[in-house]
C-alpha cells in the first residue's frame, strides 16, 4: 500500500513538473519592433509576423546570457521590441518588452526586459550583429 501511494505522488509530481515546463514553453506569435534615431524619436512600428523572421529571432534570444542585475543606461534604447507568445489558445496572448542597446565600438549588444526571469541581458559581437541585422533590416 505504500509504494503504491508513493509510486501515485511521484506520478502526480511529475505531471505537474511537465505541465509547468510546459507553460513556460509558449508559441511566439508576433514581434513587434520600433527602432528609436539618435535624438530619442521614435520611428513607426514594424510587426513582424512570417514564420522564418519569428524563427530567427527567437534563436538570436536564445543567445543572450541573462543576469538578474538591476541597471540603468545612460541614454534610450536603439530598439524596443515586444514579443507576443500564446500559452493557451483561451487565454490572451503574453507580452515580454525588450529595450535593446548596441555598442557599435565593442560589437555587443545590452538587452533590458520586463520579463520576471530575464533583467539584463548581454550578446557578443556575431549574435549581436545577428540580432541588429534581424532587426533593423525589418526596418
Amino acid at each position: 500500500m505504500k509504494k503504491i501511494i508513493n509510486f501515485t505522488s511521484l506520478f502526480v509530481f511529475m505531471v505537474l513538473l511537465v505541465g509547468c515546463i510546459g507553460e513556460e514553453k509558449g508559441h511566439l506569435s508576433r514581434i513587434v519592433v520600433q527602432k528609436i534615431d539618435k535624438e530619442g524619436n521614435y520611428e513607426d512600428v514594424v510587426m513582424i509576423t512570417d514564420r522564418e523572421s519569428i524563427e530567427l529571432l527567437r534563436q538570436d534570444f536564445e543567445q543572450i546570457k541573462w543576469d538578474d542585475k538591476v541597471v540603468k543606461m545612460a541614454r534610450k534604447p536603439d530598439v524596443e521590441v515586444t514579443l507576443f507568445y500564446t500559452f493557451d489558445e483561451n487565454k490572451p496572448e503574453r507580452l515580454y518588452e525588450y529595450e535593446i542597446w548596441f555598442n557599435e565600438s565593442a560589437g555587443t549588444a545590452t538587452i533590458i526586459s520586463n520579463n520576471e526571469n530575464e533583467s539584463y541581458g548581454e550578446l557578443d559581437k556575431d549574435n549581436a550583429q545577428a540580432l541588429k541585422s534581424n532587426y533593423l533590416n525589418k526596418q
